[in-house]
């Protein structure tokens, strides 16, 4: 081993310049750190001696990509304090670049002694654990540019690396579940297919599967559960060589970006896999447990957890926050990521107990000139006490807005009273938005997502079904606003099946045609089915995969959505930029919005609080957008009248009078997912449209 020169502090973690690696790493409550490299299996240990502002450093010539290095540290092991410093566990480097191995949950990754949580083990872990790995920073990006798809023209595909592609019959057996598999052009055709212009990846931080889970023989499938925020998970990597991971994400990334879709990774900042205090020392426990976890006031031994998995981090640390903007800038300059979704976001806001909208994270954001460029999502809720915060971010933000999810669930399966919400939910939800001065495209619109049922099992159960996941039916929510339409479960009735078909393009056309940005979960286009477990966090299998078998079934589903993205994209009036207001009148004398009742009369307040009402007409105005386009042109669109039947029954909607428009032309009909644009149905004012029970239809005015 080469003689180690001093090194520099910053930046943090191991950085190649192609001659050496230098060696960073933070801990205030260290008193000796050892850099351990492994090779052919010999671990040598160098003291690092240099010490700036508790970063501990070194430069060491000749150590080259691919080595595998951790970190052991001498300190204070007193949980009665909140320090658990202890050189007999190996350390992963929270700013690694590359993860080598996993953990295998053997007694010496633990720092106590099983049964007793306050004593201390010394067993050695180095065998027991995953290595952080040296990676070299050069790639040729070529001539690789972010895509840059504004707000109101984006369309999110949440998805999983291995679940979209483990089963995909065009992808090579051996790059299948991996991000090689995802860049793939059979995959990037299906997407571009359904008007995608953003994946959004579940989280592709290294993670740890939990021990229970592997005791039961599950695995973390979802991958909330984070130990490197700067390393792909290394499972989804093809090669399985040290450090290929980086060079195939960046592929990946870069095969996206040519096809003109942006990529979107959810980011899991708020808690680590270390757990609570019965808990693994895997990385940041054990470099310096206080400064980077919101620990119990009057008992440090304990952690407070706003997050449900164990843990927090002390987002009132300069040092974890310091990580976590690194981490972020790290993702879009290096590995060019197009923005976030921030996992439990409201936990980021947390600098001491109560959640705070200005909190040092968003400030850090708003002023960063890397990270305040990208899109920004947060899923606007945590467990902790005052967590649901939809609507309370900064107005650089976006959310996921489960306000939405919920009303749209309720009004598609009858439920009375929800008339006015829907309403608020469909024109972009100017009251949660509009009062800080965000726009309809601070709500992402989604009715699924990773969390919860898949579209095909909202429409097909009543109740979840989570056996697979052994917990007895204790996990996963029991509000899960969904409608079997009639039958629990899988059915032969055609009947039944058939209104199911059309409840899924009921939900799917309310998210393509709602103010907002529309968000598809992986697989809702074919048909995928949890068989009715809502919490599959557990189950990398069948029951979460996607079944591309299934591709020629649905495809009239797959085509419907085709047609939805295109009409949406045709048609500023359904994306717009500002919020309606309903007054102002446009060059034709109407104003920008206006509601009507399946007779044809503008609606009063006694038809928006009728709670049995559960049909409407709202004529969308394409003379009267006010904002301008990108080039600061007028912006003129046809004008639009989509009609909403939630009722059991057909029903019959008088068209508006003749100065909404003479003539009407039938575009589109979840009743009738065939409906083709040439040769539309034509309707005149006054005339009666018939609605079939449980439909909507869109006419433009011709």
């Amino acid at each position: 081993m080469a003689h180690a020169w001093p090194g520099e502090a910053s930046p943090l973690g191991a950085h190649f310049d192609g001659a050496g690696t230098n060696f960073a790493v933070f801990s205030e409550i260290a008193e000796k750190v050892e850099l351990c490299l492994f090779q052919d299996g010999e671990e040598s240990r160098i003291a690092l001696t240099e010490v700036d502002a508790f970063v501990w450093h070194a430069y060491l010539p000749g150590v080259m990509p691919g080595r595998a290095y951790g970190y052991r540290v001498h300190g204070p092991y007193e949980p009665a304090e909140g320090h658990l410093c202890n050189p007999s566990k190996l350390l992963l480097d929270p700013y690694a670049r590359a993860v080598v191995g996993g953990v295998d949950w053997d007694q010496a990754c633990f720092g106590y002694t099983f049964g007793e949580p306050w004593s201390r083990n010394d067993a050695d872990s180095a065998g027991h654990m995953p290595r952080s790995v040296v990676v070299s920073p050069y790639f040729d990006w070529g001539d690789d540019r972010p895509p840059r798809t504004p707000y109101d023209e984006t369309v999110i595909y949440e998805a999983h690396v291995k679940g979209l592609t483990i089963g995909h019959p065009q992808v090579p057996p051996d790059i299948r579940g991996t991000y090689a598999g995802l860049g793939h052009p059979a995959v990037i055709e299906h997407l571009q297919k359904l008007g995608v212009t953003a994946v959004e990846l579940m989280p592709v931080h290294q993670f740890v599967h939990d021990d229970r889970l592997v005791r039961r023989g599950m695995r973390n499938y979802w991958g909330y559960n984070t130990i490197g925020f700067f390393a792909p998970h290394n499972e989804y990597s093809s090669s399985g060589q040290r450090g290929e991971q980086v060079l195939e994400f960046k592929a990946m990334v870069k095969a996206l970006h040519e096809a003109g879709i942006e990529v979107i990774l959810d980011v899991v900042y708020n808690h680590t896999a270390e757990g609570n205090h019965l808990g693994p020392t895997l990385s940041f426990r054990g470099l310096d447990n206080a400064s980077y976890y919101r620990l119990v006031d009057d008992d440090p031994r304990y952690y407070m957890d706003t997050t449900g998995t164990g843990n927090s981090l002390l987002m009132r640390s300069p040092h974890v926050l310091q990580l976590i903007m690194d981490s972020l800038r790290y993702w879009v300059t290096e590995m060019h990521v197009d923005g976030f979704r921030f996992d439990l976001a409201a936990t980021l806001a947390r600098e001491l107990h109560e959640v705070d909208r200005l909190a040092a994270f968003f400030d850090l954001v708003q002023q960063d000139p890397v990270v305040s460029r990208v899109k920004l999502i947060a899923e606007p809720w945590d467990v902790g006490e005052g967590g649901y915060q939809v609507g309370n971010f900064p107005p650089l933000w976006t959310e996921w807005n489960g306000r939405y999810r919920d009303t749209v669930r309720d009004y598609w399966r009858g439920e009375s009273g929800v008339l006015p919400d829907f309403a608020s939910r469909l024109t972009g939800s100017s009251d949660l938005y509009a009062d800080d001065g965000r726009r309809p495209v601070a709500s992402i619109n989604f009715v699924t997502c990773h969390d919860g049922f898949t579209l095909h099992d909202l429409v097909s159960y009543n109740n979840k079904h989570n056996e697979a996941n052994g917990e007895d039916g204790r996990d996963g929510t029991d509000d899960n606003r969904s409608w079997n339409c009639g039958e629990e479960g899988p059915t032969s009735d055609l009947d039944v099946l058939a209104l199911r078909e059309r409840q899924k393009r009921n939900l799917l056309a309310t998210t393509f045609l709602a103010q907002g940005i529309p968000m598809l979960s992986h697989g809702d286009e074919l048909g995928r089915t949890q068989r009715g477990n809502n919490n599959a966090y557990c189950q990398d299998n069948e029951i979460s995969w996607i079944d591309w078998d299934n591709l020629a079934e649905h495809f009239p589903l797959v085509d419907f959505i085709e047609r939805l993205a295109d009409l949406r994209r045709r048609h500023p009036v359904f994306r717009r930029r500002r919020f309606f207001d309903g007054r102002r009148e446009a060059s034709d004398g109407l104003p920008d919005i206006a509601w009507f009742t399946p007779g044809g009369t503008l609606m009063k307040d006694e038809d928006w609080n009728a709670g049995f009402n559960k049909s409407l007409a709202v004529f969308l105005n394409g003379e009267a957008i006010r904002e301008p386009d990108r080039r600061g042109e007028p912006v003129r669109d046809d004008s639009f009248l989509l009609l909403f039947n939630a009722h059991f029954g057909d029903l019959g909607f008088v068209l508006p009078p003749s100065r909404f428009g003479a003539m009407w032309s039938k575009q589109l009909d979840t009743a009738d997912p065939l409906l083709a644009e040439a040769g539309p149905p034509i309707a005149k004012a006054g005339e009666t449209a018939q609605l079939t029970a449980r439909s909507l239809q869109v006419l433009r005015r011709v």
